[in-house]
């Protein structure tokens, strides 16, 4: 579960990271994420991340599982991310018959491709050797 200080929850951050951060699209979803400049972080900025599981996805059931999974991979990850990065994960589809290794390394090779990986994390991220 991400503690409450990590959670995104007014649709203008959602709206903010969407528009101005970067993005990367995988088949099952894409992340988006807005980095602050690691100077202006001195404050202690927690990473915070949202989710947004749209109907496309499926019915409430499948919304509902595909965003406990997508959040429960993104609560082990938070502590590899920069301080004052807000992460905002958008599912797709596709992701309603994945299962959570896949989508894992989907979230892995988005975060990588955003510059945000840590080749350290390894199994522990889910990402199977």
């Amino acid at each position: 579960m991400l503690p409450a200080s990590a959670r995104l929850r007014r649709s203008e951050d959602f709206r903010l990271v969407m528009r101005k951060g970067a993005r990367s699209g995988r088949r099952r979803l894409v992340a988006h994420v807005l980095t602050r400049d690691p100077a202006a972080c001195s404050d202690g900025a927690p990473v915070r991340a949202g989710f947004v599981v749209s109907k496309a996805v499926g019915n409430a059931v499948v919304r509902h599982r595909v965003l406990r999974r997508l959040r429960h991979l993104v609560a082990a990850r938070l502590g590899t991310l920069p301080r004052g990065t807000t992460l905002v994960v958008r599912a797709l589809p596709p992701a309603a018959s994945a299962s959570s290794a896949e989508l894992g390394k989907d979230l892995d090779r988005a975060l990588r491709k955003l510059g945000l990986s840590s080749e350290e994390r390894g199994t522990a991220a889910g990402d199977p050797a």
